[in-house]
C-alpha cells in the first residue's frame, strides 16, 4: 500500500464517507486520518469551482446527447435507454459540487423521456 491524498469538497456527505473509510483502515491495523483544508484564496476556489463545474457540464451535454440519440430509437430499446440514462444522470450529480445550468436541462430531458415511454406503454 503507498501513501495517498484524497481532496474533495467538504460537504457533510464526503466527510462522512471519508470518516468511515478512516475508521475501516484503523480497524484494519492501518493508520488514517482525515484532514480538512482550504485553498489559499478566494480567486482559487472559484478557479477550482469553474473547473469542476465546466466538467460535469461537459458531462451533461453529453447526457443530453443520448436522450436525443435515444429519442430515435425503437420503443423497445428506449426503455432500456431511459434506464441506463438515468443511472449515468445519478452518476454524474454524484460528483457536481457545484452545478452548472446544464444539469436542469438534462434532468429534465431524461424524465420527459421517461414520461413519453410511461405514455406509450399505456
Amino acid at each position: 500500500m503507498l501513501d495517498g491524498l484524497v481532496a474533495l469538497p467538504c460537504d457533510s456527505r464526503n466527510r462522512e464517507q471519508l470518516e468511515w473509510i478512516a475508521e475501516e483502515v484503523v480497524d484494519a491495523g492501518g493508520e488514517a486520518s482525515v484532514w480538512v483544508g482550504q485553498l489559499a484564496s478566494r480567486k482559487q476556489e472559484r478557479e477550482l469551482a469553474g473547473r469542476m463545474s465546466e466538467s460535469t457540464a461537459g458531462e451533461y451535454r453529453a447526457l443530453l446527447d443520448d436522450v436525443n440519440a435515444a429519442r430515435l430509437q425503437p420503443a423497445g430499446r428506449r426503455s432500456r435507454s431511459v434506464k441506463r440514462l438515468r443511472r449515468e444522470m445519478r452518476r454524474i450529480r454524484a460528483r457536481d459540487y457545484f452545478p452548472p445550468p446544464e444539469r436542469e436541462s438534462a434532468q429534465r430531458a431524461v424524465e420527459e423521456l421517461a414520461a413519453r415511454i410511461e405514455e406509450q406503454v399505456r
